[in-house]
């Protein structure tokens, strides 16, 4: 067995918004550093942890995790629909052993996923399928928020099992964050309508979805104009986390709790969970080194913007 990772942003609005030409360069040159690193290190597993954006979880059932048996995109903001090559075996073995290790984790035979898991493997990989992926889902929307010290004990005990796999090269994947706070309804505020579509708002019309992502992309650019009832930023909590990441000591995320979390960075800056697993899963076989790590604050696609690669030390 031999592991590596790439943790990287993602955002519906890559497709769908222009910054300023030097930050997209940026951006584009952090995924070619990605994608090299990937090329090397040559994988034939993909284990992904990634969030959802009420495009295959609601809250008519809500797992903090769930490791999925086959999985299919939905095929929001442009990304690919369809299945993913899940080697459904090693999904269930995985699935097995984290049970019997004392972390409860739903599964799922049906799968189905966003941009938020999609999106990175299209950056790496140019499609979906081009290599046998496990994807996890781990709940970075949706109250209430299982603790941070779960979160690094379920990437632990992935970390784990990946260990035994003799015959694999496994990247691990984490997508999401980091501090942002896009328009995303919360239950508490939201209106009968968006509550609707929070309970169960599967398989939506083209003019729905359309209307939805509308809705962000709107947002983004009030953001920039600094109009957007949205939460700013917060580059002094991203690179802090990156650097407890980096470090190889995980443990200070324990004291992580989500009320603050999300005061500090924003609602959804609750998808940091998959980075903290990928790297905890990485951290179970051992020491390991950052490669390459880029971020920048970029208002444009909402998102504090984070790539990092890392290997065993």
């Amino acid at each position: 067995m031999s592991l590596a990772l790439v943790t990287l942003s993602h955002s519906p609005l890559l497709e769908y918004v222009d910054p300023p030409a030097d930050v997209a360069a940026e951006v584009e040159s952090a995924f070619a550093v990605a994608r090299s690193f990937v090329e090397r290190f040559d994988p034939t597993l993909v284990v992904s942890f990634a969030p959802d954006h009420y495009n295959g979880f609601f809250y008519d059932l809500m797992p903090p995790f769930c490791i999925g048996y086959e999985a299919q995109g939905v095929g929001d903001y442009g990304t690919a629909a369809g299945p993913l090559d899940v080697p459904s075996p090693i999904a269930e073995a995985l699935a097995e052993w984290v049970a019997e290790h004392d972390v409860d984790v739903a599964i799922s035979r049906r799968m189905e996923i966003d941009h938020g898991a999609v999106q990175p493997l299209e950056i790496l990989f140019g499609a979906i399928d081009a290599v046998p992926t496990i994807p996890i889902f781990v709940n970075g929307v949706a109250k209430p928020f299982t603790t941070m010290r779960r979160v690094r004990r379920l990437g632990e005990t992935v970390g784990d099992f990946l260990a035994a796999l003799s015959d694999h090269r496994v990247l691990v994947v984490g997508s999401g964050g980091l501090s942002h706070d896009p328009p995303v309804p919360q239950w508490a505020t939201a209106t009968e309508q968006q509550r609707a579509m929070l309970l169960d708002g599967r398989h939506p019309t083209a003019a729905a979805r359309d209307a939805r992502q509308q809705n962000v992309i709107d947002a983004a650019k009030a953001f920039v104009a600094g109009t957007a009832a949205i939460q700013d930023l917060n580059p002094v909590w991203d690179r802090a986390l990156m650097a407890v990441l980096a470090s190889g000591d995980l443990s200070p995320i324990d004291a992580m709790t989500a009320d603050q979390m999300a005061a500090d960075a924003g609602n959804s800056a609750h998808e940091v969970r998959t980075w903290v697993a990928a790297f905890s899963a990485l951290g179970a076989a051992g020491p390991y080194q950052v490669q390459s790590s880029y971020y920048r604050p970029i208002k444009e696609y909402i998102a504090g913007f984070g790539v990092m690669t890392a290997a065993p030390a």
